[in-house]
C-alpha cells in the first residue's frame, strides 16, 4: 500500500511540475481565506503493545493562512483513533479509541499551479476509552498528543486540495496506564474544500478597485511646487473584493506636463471593503509655465496594487483645467510668495542699474536697507509706473472669495507695462528688493495688499529708523517698514507710502496679516521664468538721482526736526552731538561738523563728539584729518586710564581700523583690529558681524557705513 502511494504521488508531481507555466508567486495569487478537509490515517507504533492492534485515525481539520504570509497556516483538528485489538484470546479487552483535539501551524509552499508540500506541527489532549478492559465497565485515560509531521498536496483546482501526509505523533499518558505511550508513525490522506474565488476565474479576472468621489484642480502653474507636497485633488478608493488589496499605489500622471507619474499614496493593506480617501499630489515640469489663459487637460489616476499575489494596474482619466502662471485663487494669501521672483535675470539688472546710478548718492552711514528700499521705490516712480485697478477683478470684489480666480502679473511683466494694481505692485515692489537681498512680507488688509520690508535693525534701536517708534513694525526681534506701493505716481515720495503704510496697519489692527515672504516661499515657491528677451530700462540717472536725493532730505527731516527742537531749547553737548549724527547719516557733512563742533565746546573732553567728528572727516574721505581725530581720542581715554570706556576704546580703534584700510595702510588696519577685539571683544564682533551683514542692529548698526556714530554720555 506504501509502495502505491508513493508511486502515485511522484507520477502526479511530475505532472503538475510539468505543465506548469511562470507565476510570480503562487502563495499570494491562490491564496485563500479558510480551508476545511476530512482526513484518514493508518498508524504503526515503533514499540510493541500488550497485543498486536490495527490503528486508524479519521477527523477534520480547519486551515487559516495568515493574510499577509499565506504559507503559514494555523490549524485546528478534531478526530478519532481507533485502537483494534487482534489479540485472538482477548479480541475486544483491549480495544479502544481516543476522541482526541489538537492545535498548531503548518507551513505549505505552493510553488507550481497544482502542487505544493509543506509541514505541520501541533500539540493536543485525547481521551481515551477502554469500554471493555474491566468488567465494571467503561474507563478512560488522557493523554497529552504531540505531533510532526510533512505534507504533498496536488491542487486540482483552486478551491479543491488532496494532501499526503506522512507524520509521527507521540502519546503520553497522564494516568498510570502507561501500556500506550510512544511514537507512532502514520500515512494518511486529507481531502480540503479551500473557500474563496479561484482567481483565473473569468470574474475574477475583471475585478477591479472602485476610484469615486473625485475631487480634482483646477491647476495652477504658479502652484508648481506646492502640488508636489500637497494636493491638487482627492479621490477614494474602496476595495470591493473579497480578499485583501496589498502594496496598493496611487499615482497621477499628467502626459506632456510630468517627466513621469507621481506617487501620491500607499497602504500596505486595503480590506475587503474598506474605502481609503487618497490625496493626488502632481509634479509638474516646465512647461506649465509656458500655457496662456486657461487650458483644458486630461490626465490619469493610476492604481498599482496585488490582489491574490497578481500584479495589476488600474488607470482613471480625469479631465481639469490648467491656468496660467499668473492666476491665482484667494484661499490662502501665503500664495503671493509664489510670484515673488528675485532669481528673475532682467529684475537683477535692472536693479543692478539703478544701483549703479544712484551709488554716489548712497550713504554710508544710513540704514542699507532703508536706502535701497528708497531707492528702488524712487526710480520705480521716476520710471512712470502708476497704480491701475484691474477691471476684470479688482482685488476689492476678489479677495476672500475661495473660488474666485484673480491674476498676478509677474514683476517683470509690470515693470514693463508700467502699471498694475495693489497685488501687481507689490509683487514688483518686493521682487525688486529680494534682488538686492532685503528680506520683504506683504500685508494684507480688507480689500487691500501692500508690501513690507525688514531693516536689520534691532527693535529696541527704533531711533536709527525713525525716532517715532509708532513709524517701525516690530516683527520677530527686528523693524519693519510697511510702504502703501499704489502711491507710485510720481507725486508721492518714499516717506508718503511708508506713512501711508503705517496708517493702514494701525487702521486695520483686528484684520491685518503680514506674510514673510521666505516663510511664504517655503510652500509656495517661486514660479519658474525663462529669460526674458526685452530687458526693462531703467529711468535716466540724473532723473534717479534727483528723485532719490529729494525724497532723502524730506526723510531727513524727520530725524533732524526733533533734535533741533531740543538743541535749541537745550544747547546741551549731547544734543548736538545727536544733531551731528542725524546730518552724518543724511549725508549733510557740513552740518554735522557744525554741530559736532558746538558739541565739542559746550565740552571739550566729550570724546563722543570728538569721535564723531573724525567720522564724517572719513566719510569725506578726508583720511588724513579722521586719522588724526582719532588718535586724538585714543590719548584722551589713555589719560584717563582704568576709567575710560572699554566699549569707546574699542570703537575708536575699529574706525582707526577702517579708515586705514581705505587709505590702503592693511598692516595698521590689522593691528587696530587685533587691539580692538583684545579691548573689548564683543563689541568688536557685533562690528564684524554688522559689517559683513550678519547683525542685526543695536549701536554698532551703522558699521555698515565703515565706521560706528557715537552716543555716549562721558
Amino acid at each position: 500500500m506504501r509502495r502505491f502511494l508513493a508511486s502515485v504521488v511522484m507520477v502526479l508531481i511530475a505532472g503538475a511540475v510539468s505543465g506548469q507555466q511562470a507565476v510570480t508567486n503562487f502563495n499570494q495569487f491562490y491564496r485563500y481565506p479558510l480551508s476545511v478537509g476530512l482526513f484518514y490515517q493508518g498508524l504503526t507504533p515503533f514499540s510493541a503493545y500488550n497485543t498486536p492492534y490495527t490503528i486508524y485515525d479519521i477527523g477534520a481539520d480547519v486551515r487559516m493562512p495568515i493574510p499577509t504570509v499565506p504559507v503559514l497556516q494555523p490549524f485546528a483538528r478534531l478526530g478519532i483513533m481507533r485502537f483494534d485489538s487482534i489479540d485472538a484470546a482477548f479480541p475486544e479487552k483491549w480495544d479502544h479509541f481516543h476522541l482526541y483535539c489538537m492545535a498548531g501551524a503548518a507551513y505549505a509552499n505552493r510553488f507550481a499551479r497544482n502542487f505544493e508540500f509543506g509541514a505541520d506541527l501541533g500539540v493536543g489532549i485525547s481521551e481515551a476509552i477502554f469500554p471493555h478492559v474491566v468488567d465494571t465497565g467503561t474507563v478512560g485515560s488522557p493523554f497529552l498528543l504531540l505531533g510532526a509531521g510533512g505534507r504533498v498536496g496536488l491542487d486540482p483546482s483552486y478551491n479543491f486540495n488532496i494532501e499526503f501526509q506522512p507524520s509521527l505523533r507521540y502519546l503520553l499518558s497522564l494516568s498510570p496506564l502507561k501500556t500506550f505511550d510512544g511514537f507512532v508513525f502514520s500515512i494518511g490522506i486529507t481531502a480540503s474544500y479551500r473557500f474563496g474565488e479561484d482567481p483565473d476565474s473569468a470574474r475574477a479576472i475583471i475585478r477591479a478597485l472602485r476610484l469615486d468621489s473625485l475631487s480634482f484642480g483646477p491647476a495652477f502653474g504658479a502652484m508648481q511646487s506646492y502640488y508636489a507636497d500637497n494636493p491638487l485633488g482627492t479621490v477614494t478608493v474602496t476595495n470591493t473584493e473579497r480578499q485583501p488589496v496589498t502594496n496598493l499605489e496611487i499615482s497621477f500622471l499628467q502626459p506632456g506636463y510630468m517627466d513621469v507619474e507621481t506617487l501620491s499614496f500607499t497602504q500596505a493593506v486595503v480590506k475587503p471593503g474598506d474605502s481609503v480617501a487618497v490625496p493626488l499630489k502632481a509634479v509638474f515640469n516646465k512647461q506649465v509655465f509656458t500655457t496662456e489663459g486657461k487650458t483644458p487637460l486630461s490626465g490619469q489616476i493610476i492604481a498599482k496594487y496585488k490582489l491574490g499575489g497578481r500584479d495589476v494596474e488600474q488607470r482613471e482619466p480625469v479631465s481639469y483645467v490648467l491656468y496660467d502662471k499668473t492666476a491665482i485663487t484667494w484661499s490662502d494669501n501665503a500664495k503671493v510668495g509664489a510670484f515673488i521672483t528675485p532669481q528673475d535675470g532682467s529684475l537683477k539688472t535692472w536693479t543692478a542699474a539703478v544701483s549703479e546710478e544712484t551709488r554716489e548718492a548712497t550713504l554710508p552711514a544710513l540704514n542699507q536697507s532703508l536706502q535701497i528700499a528708497l531707492q528702488i521705490y524712487q526710480a520705480l516712480s521716476a520710471t512712470g509706473i502708476q497704480y491701475q485697478e484691474d477691471p476684470s477683478s479688482p482685488f476689492t470684489r476678489v479677495q476672500g472669495r475661495l473660488e474666485a480666480v484673480d491674476s498676478i502679473n509677474l514683476a517683470r511683466t509690470t515693470l514693463r507695462q508700467r502699471y498694475g494694481d495693489c497685488d501687481d505692485l507689490t509683487v514688483l515692489f518686493a521682487s525688486l528688493l529680494e534682488t538686492r537681498s532685503v528680506p520683504t512680507a506683504f500685508i494684507t488688509v480688507p480689500g487691500h495688499i501692500y508690501a513690507a520690508f525688514d531693516t536689520g535693525v534691532a527693535a529696541e534701536s527704533y531711533a536709527e529708523i525713525n525716532p517715532d517708534r509708532s513709524m517701525t513694525l516690530a516683527i520677530g526681534g527686528t523693524l519693519w517698514i510697511p510702504v502703501e506701493v499704489t502711491l507710485l505716481d510720481g507725486k508721492s515720495d518714499f516717506l508718503a507710502a511708508w506713512q501711508a503704510g503705517i496708517a493702514l496697519w494701525n487702521a486695520s489692527a483686528a484684520d491685518r496679516q503680514l506674510t514673510k515672504t521666505a516663510e511664504a516661499q517655503e510652500v509656495y515657491a517661486p514660479v519658474g521664468l525663462q529669460e526674458a528677451l526685452l530687458q526693462p530700462i531703467p529711468p535716466a540717472k540724473d532723473v534717479v538721482v534727483r528723485s532719490v536725493t529729494a525724497a532723502r532730505d524730506r526723510l531727513a527731516d524727520v530725524f533732524v526736526k526733533p533734535i533741533l527742537a531740543e538743541v535749541t531749547k537745550t544747547k546741551g553737548k549731547r544734543e548736538y552731538n545727536r544733531l551731528g549724527i542725524a546730518y552724518a547719516r543724511f549725508g549733510r557733512y557740513a552740518d554735522a561738523i557744525g554741530a559736532f563742533t558746538q558739541s565739542t565746546k559746550a565740552d571739550p573732553s566729550y570724546a563722543s563728539a570728538q569721535v564723531n567728528l573724525a567720522n564724517v572727516y572719513y566719510l569725506q574721505k578726508d583720511y588724513k584729518k579722521s586719522i588724526t581725530g582719532y588718535t586724538a581720542v585714543l590719548k584722551q581715554l589713555d589719560t584717563k586710564g582704568a576709567s575710560a570706556s572699554v566699549s569707546l576704546r574699542a570703537t575708536v580703534l575699529l574706525n582707526l581700523s577702517q579708515v586705514s584700510s581705505a587709505s590702503g595702510d592693511t598692516k595698521a588696519s590689522q593691528e587696530y583690529l587685533a587691539q580692538a577685539q583684545q579691548a573689548d571683544p564683543a563689541t568688536a564682533q557685533e562690528f564684524l558681524a554688522v559689517a559683513s551683514g550678519e547683525g542685526g542692529g543695536g549701536r554698532a548698526a551703522s558699521a555698515a557705513g565703515r565706521v560706528i556714530l557715537v552716543d555716549e554720555d562721558q
